[in-house]
């Protein structure tokens, strides 16, 4: 708590908006006139998801207000390495996503020639998301049969592939077809993905009146960290380590798709990555023997 990336997740989960930054004088050239042209602008920020502009609102308006009268254009590299010197990893690499996107955007409207952060070197974040194992995932399974709220939020984020927020808004009248239909609230790509059988039976099992599959106690949907929380009690009652996380199924799912043979491009078609540099990130945990086997196959077989 009390971390930016608490309060944006805070903001996020409650649906609270963030009332619009303050324009009222601001010196040409300075921090703060870059920052009102930043959030106006259609070309940059203003594309970007609600969430990531609310996160870059949440440094962006810290670094105003202390910075907000001086030039943007004396910004220096060895300022910027200063800054991220006093911040943990993660917040360093936000807080540099924040300045860059301002940065770059300044230059574009000449209010700069350089970007500072450009070349700045980041401090190493700490061990990457687990990938779900199968013996962990069948772990869970065991303890969790089908027909329990804990089996079908697993179901779901393994067999969709997506983030956290976009599985919680997941509903029947998002099923079309033999696939669900998702807008992806970080990126705001529309992905269409195929259901399995056995997810969609699942599905079809599970008669609620409300709008998302996923749903409270009170019957009302999750809030993102509150569901965190709960998913987190479903692992430790299977006996699992607290590295098993929902976006670890993201990654298991693509794991498993690339242990399928199934290419980069078919994957991000899933996922929703936008680079394929992204999706390799994800399938790092792929099977090295099957893999290798069914090149040789492959090799064999011409």
């Amino acid at each position: 708590m009390g971390t930016p990336e608490f309060e944006i997740a805070y903001r996020v989960a409650l649906q609270i908006e963030v009332p619009p930054p303050g324009a009222d004088q601001t010196v040409p050239g300075s921090v703060n006139a870059a920052i009102v042209s930043y959030y106006a602008s259609k070309a940059s920020f203003q594309t970007l998801a609600p969430a990531t502009q609310m996160l870059r609102r949440v440094y962006l308006e810290k670094f105003r207000e202390r910075y907000g009268k001086n030039s943007i254009a004396s910004m220096q590299p060895e300022f910027v390495a200063q800054m991220i010197d006093r911040m943990t990893p993660s917040s360093a690499h936000n807080w540099v996503k924040a300045i860059r996107g301002l940065m770059q955007h300044a230059i574009a409207i000449g209010l700069c020639k350089t970007d500072p952060t450009q070349g700045v070197r980041l401090p190493k974040l700490a061990g990457s998301i687990h990938t779900w194992t199968e013996e962990e995932i069948a772990q869970y399974q065991a303890c969790h049969p089908i027909g329990t709220k804990a089996r079908l939020a697993l179901e779901l984020a393994l067999g969709t592939a997506q983030r956290r927020n976009d599985i919680l808004r997941m509903g029947r009248q998002h099923i079309r077809n033999g696939a669900i239909f998702v807008r992806q609230s970080k990126t705001g790509a529309e992905l269409l993905i195929p259901i399995s059988e056995e997810l969609m039976a699942i599905l079809n099992a599970e008669q609620t009146p409300h709008l998302t599959f996923l749903i409270t106690g009170a019957g009302r949907p999750y809030r993102p960290t509150d569901f965190s929380d709960q998913f987190r009690q479903w692992c430790r009652e299977a006996g699992l380590p607290e590295g098993c996380t929902v976006h670890g199924l993201r990654k298991a799912a693509s794991r498993r798709m690339a242990e399928a043979g199934c290419t980069p491009h078919e994957i991000a078609a899933i996922t929703g990555h936008r680079t394929l540099k992204e999706v390799e990130c994800y399938t790092k945990a792929a099977d090295q023997a099957r893999l290798a086997r069914q090149a040789a196959a492959k090799v064999n077989e011409a």
